[in-house]
């Protein structure tokens, strides 16, 4: 299902709509076999002149995804195969590869994973084989040309009306096309208007407004799994804000310049706008559909986004933004912001308003770790991520039988999806085996807005498969919706738009949400002092008066 946006602490960067997807459930067919494959330690090896080599499209097909149209482009630089596999389920790296006679061996990588493509070129036309852990397929590719160069796709808002009408043309026929339904919420006539009336509108419009209208639209269809992706450098503000109550706090800045200043302070108005307004003029770029607690995290993630806010013409450019803003004692203050490329942003140090992190937002790059805690006799595991989980989940399982604790609390708040099949088979079913955790008051799953995807599939499972007591907030994403994510590319601008391939059912009986059995709504206090009351109340979870309250609230 899939990882991006925020809430439970989640980064901007992984709420940059980008990295969602649905499941990356079963990840399926190309995506699985990187991101479930192990890396295969073979010798990259070396191409030379008049091996394979430009720019092929064709299809690819496996037992888990199906038939997929995909492009290769493949170069041989410095003696070494690489470029690009693009799917509608990723886009992967060529790692390296080698050639003999007519047959052609390649790599392709996701993080630390390696697939491999074995195939047969004759003449214009390539056949073969992918192929990593438990799961292969055919792919049968045709050379259109020579090899692209190096970012030749990398997104771009900056075109000309004409080519932008062809990129409106495409995305609304294919989306369309693609979805499962793009018309389950919003009626086909209605979408009709609204793309017409954007094609309409072109040639008064800059890059930042189509993209927004665009995007826009596809959020009018209503599942949180379909979107525009945001390009890797578009402009991000050196803050990060979040709402508690009725107030909106600075929780976090880069750690630039006199980005401290704000840190803390109470967000009032940007430019001359007061933020609830631009809070409002956000929604519209967020799924429909979902809960408004969603909604209302992505928009909170948008406000720093300068794409966003120049697109929609809250600011008058894209790159700075003058912030009005209050300190403790309510003396406001005037700050101009000004932002980086995402891709940079996300990279440099930040300074959170706390000084010392609770352990949910600690190891922020780890997706699967855990510790005990013997004066509690806890054992705590922040499930942020599916990598590698068949043996980190082991690894816990061995601890928890080494030490045989009284409490096993499972951290779903910062869960932004992957394969939900791989949670449901390492860790919730053999849980459920364990019996003197499988009981009231002994097993806690933590959750939250943003506990998304897969991760949404898997709390809905730690529900009905054990006997966890789910505690923290509503989870934003509805559970009985479209998800299962793919993606295609604008011709032009090579933006990057996910859609729902697949309808999924995860709660069978009663609203169509997943609430925790103990509700915890974070306050300013808390956060900036870096306490955790979910974990505080997990802890001191103890008595029989409280197993009886809160089994009758599920």
């Amino acid at each position: 299902m899939k990882r991006d946006p925020l809430g439970g602490g989640l980064s901007l960067g992984s709420l940059t709509k980008g990295l969602m997807g649905a499941r990356a459930l079963a990840l399926s067919g190309l995506a699985a076999a990187v991101g479930m494959g192990s890396a295969c330690g073979q010798a990259v090896g070396r191409c030379k002149m008049g091996n394979p080599t430009g720019y092929f499209t064709g299809t690819a097909t496996s037992p888990q995804s199906g038939r997929l149209e995909v492009s290769l482009n493949l170069r041989c630089a410095d003696g070494r195969y690489d470029g690009t596999l693009v799917t509608p389920v990723g886009t992967f790296a060529i790692t390296g590869g080698d050639a003999a006679s007519s047959l052609l061996h390649l790599q392709f990588a996701a993080g630390p994973d390696v697939g491999t493509i074995a195939a047969t070129v004759s003449g214009d036309t390539l056949r073969g084989r992918f192929a990593v852990s438990g799961d292969s397929g055919a792919m049968s590719l045709r050379w259109i040309g020579q090899a692209r160069v190096v970012g030749w796709d990398a997104p771009t808002l900056d075109l000309d009306v004409a080519r932008w009408h062809e990129d409106l043309a495409f995305f609304a026929r294919e989306i369309a096309a693609r979805h499962a339904n793009a018309f389950h919420s919003l009626a086909r006539p209605r979408f009709d208007s609204l793309v017409t009336a954007l094609d309409r509108n072109l040639d008064r419009l800059n890059g930042d407004q189509v993209y927004v209208e665009m995007d826009r639209i596809a959020n009018r269809i209503g599942d949180a799994h379909t979107f525009l992706a945001i390009p890797g450098d578009a402009p991000k503000f050196p803050f990060a804000i979040r709402r508690f109550g009725a107030q909106y706090r600075v929780i976090a800045v880069v750690r630039a310049g006199r980005n401290d200043r704000i840190l803390g302070a109470r967000l009032l108005k940007i430019e001359d706008e007061p933020v609830a307004l631009v809070i409002e003029r956000l929604l519209a770029l967020t799924p429909a559909e979902e809960h408004s607690s969603l909604r209302q995290a992505r928009a909170e993630d948008f406000v720093s986004m300068g794409l966003m806010l120049h697109g929609l013409g809250l600011t008058p450019t894209r790159e700075a933004v003058t912030l009005t803003l209050a300190d403790d004692a309510g003396q406001q203050f005037r700050f101009e912001a000004h932002a980086l490329p995402l891709n940079i942003g996300d990279t440099l140090p930040w300074t959170d308003v706390f000084k010392s992190a609770p352990l949910y937002l600690q190891h922020p790059d780890q997706p699967f770790w855990y510790q005990y805690l013997p004066e509690a006799s806890t054992v705590y595991c922040s499930f942020r991520g599916y990598d590698n989980l068949s043996s980190r989940a082991a690894d816990l399982l061995a601890l928890v039988e080494r030490v045989r604790p009284e409490k096993l609390v499972i951290d779903m708040r910062q869960n932004g999806g992957g394969d939900y099949t791989l949670g449901l088979r390492y860790l919730i079913e053999p849980i459920s085996r364990l019996s003197h955790f499988n009981r009231r008051g002994h097993l806690f799953v933590a959750i939250g807005t943003n506990t998304f995807s897969a991760g949404m599939a898997n709390a809905a499972q730690f529900r009905t498969h054990t006997a966890a007591i789910l505690v923290g907030q509503m989870i934003g994403e509805k559970p009985n919706s479209f998800q299962e994510a793919r993606e295609m590319r604008l011709p032009n601008s090579h933006l990057r738009v996910r859609y729902s391939t697949q309808y999924y059912h995860f709660v069978v009986r009663g609203p169509n949400a997943i609430r925790p059995d103990h509700e915890l709504v974070p306050t300013w206090a808390d956060y900036r002092l870096g306490r955790d009351p979910v974990l505080a109340w997990i802890l001191h979870y103890a008595s029989t008066s409280q197993a009886r309250s809160v089994g009758q609230r599920r």
